[in-house]
């Protein structure tokens, strides 16, 4: 298998954490954004799911190649491109803001529960994604699951400082 692969498909292992690698997954990737949106904002870190989507394509089309099982649950790559997206609510309205990133922390908590939600019960588009069976469909379900939960984080968002003016 290649080393370079396994690095990127696991998020330098930490897909073969236990139990709930998926959860770890989205968990590392957590702080990974902060970094990246500390660095240079929102779109440092929208860069940052092309990147991951891409990488995370290749390498898990490299660690799948032969094998039965499309989406092995140590390939947390996937959680992290989706988790990422997300976010990205969030990052655009701290950088267009010029607000510290981490005072929006109520939303990083409903990007990250709302995300693993889509990511476990895989509802309607999420779910036809996993079905695939292949690398694409490893990264598109997460993909979706990341569009589904930043929409929510938007949602809850109108709601709580829009109708209920919180």
């Amino acid at each position: 298998m290649n080393r370079l692969a396994n690095m990127i498909a696991t998020v330098m292992g930490v897909g073969y954490l236990r139990p709930a690698p998926g959860t770890w997954g989205s968990l590392v990737a957590l702080p990974m954004a902060w970094g990246l949106h500390a660095l240079a904002g929102f779109p440092l870190l929208a860069i940052g799911v092309v990147a991951a989507f891409l990488m995370g394509l290749w390498a898990t089309g490299v660690m799948t190649a032969g094998s039965d099982d499309h989406d092995p649950s140590e390939i947390v790559i996937d959680e992290v491109a989706g988790q990422w997206i997300a976010l990205l609510p969030l990052s655009y309205v701290a950088w267009s803001r010029g607000l510290d990133i981490t005072v929006l922390w109520p939303g990083w908590v409903a990007a990250f529960v709302l995300f693993r939600l889509f990511d476990i019960t895989k509802p309607g588009p999420i779910g036809m994604a996993d079905r695939r069976g292949d690398a694409m469909g490893v990264m598109l379900d997460d993909v979706i699951a990341g569009v589904f939960a930043g929409i929510g984080v938007m949602v809850l968002a109108g709601l709580w400082h829009g109708v209920l003016g919180l």
